[in-house]
């Protein structure tokens, strides 16, 4: 069998492709285990500085959840499928919008489902010119469970997030643009290219700095603006004492490139 994630390094970018092609990439809970395996070995490996995740084939990012797989587990009872289903892509979604290096999604196709709920939840979005989006749950009489409840109407407003959580209708990516779920829209052929130079914009900054920034950010959206103060104060005085802080800072007041 094909490996489910195919994985590459271009320079200090990890390229990451959800690859079961014939099912639209969707994610069944093999692939997610191995997704994550994957970015544990990413965290720890230095060299790597960022993440570009895409979908295999010409049609689709990921179509979401293998349903033939989660309705067995919900043939079992709402434990076995909480335990096997809903928290397994809860904590793929969290752990990528904790990520302390930047995901970017590369939404190459359908991104419905589970693929929106991981495009929301990533740092940073670019979708093709061909993309396409949708909350569908509610067609098979679920909620969205990999986050898509939450974060879909905090990018978007509650208006328009429940307008699709509600109606399941597909959306473009212009509107994923208008409401948050994207960064940029591209031709087609241009896809990977634009995520890798986004990629590239982050990573001649220093590591350590990213990683503070993605924290500071990700845990202050969802509490008071003071206590957001009280985080950002926190990941300054981890970086402030840095040897990279002392070093961009340098370079700054010479006028060269930070080393």
């Amino acid at each position: 069998m094909s490996d489910l994630i195919l994985s590459e390094t271009r320079g200090t970018v990890a390229l990451l492709t959800l690859n079961r092609p014939n099912k639209l990439n969707a994610l069944n809970y093999a692939l997610i285990d191995r997704l994550m395996a994957i970015l544990d070995r990413i965290e720890d490996d230095a060299t790597i500085r960022a993440v570009v995740l895409t979908g295999a084939g010409e049609r689709a990012f990921s179509a979401g959840a293998d349903i033939a797989e989660f309705s067995e587990s919900v043939k079992r009872g709402p434990d076995a499928a909480a335990k096997a289903f809903l928290r397994r892509g809860q904590g793929m979604t969290a752990r990528m919008e904790a990520f302390p290096k930047p995901i970017i999604a590369a939404v190459n196709g359908l991104a419905y489902g589970g693929g929106c709920e991981i495009t929301e939840a990533v740092h940073l979005g670019v979708a093709s010119e061909q993309a396409s989006f949708a909350k569908p749950e509610i067609a098979i009489g679920i909620t969205p469970t990999f986050g898509g409840t939450q974060r879909l109407p905090r990018l978007a407003g509650r208006k328009r997030g429940l307008e699709y959580l509600l109606t399941g209708d597909s959306f473009s990516p212009q509107r994923a643009l208008e409401m948050g779920l994207v960064n940029r829209i591209v031709p087609h052929a241009q896809l990977l290219d634009a995520a890798f130079a986004l990629a590239d914009r982050i990573t001649r900054h220093s590591p350590l700095a990213v990683a503070r920034v993605i924290t500071a950010a990700t845990r202050g959206l969802n509490v008071s603006i003071s206590e957001g103060l009280a985080i950002e104060s926190e990941q300054f005085a981890r970086m402030a004492a840095t040897q990279d802080t002392r070093e961009a800072l340098d370079a700054w007041l010479a006028a060269r490139a930070p080393r």
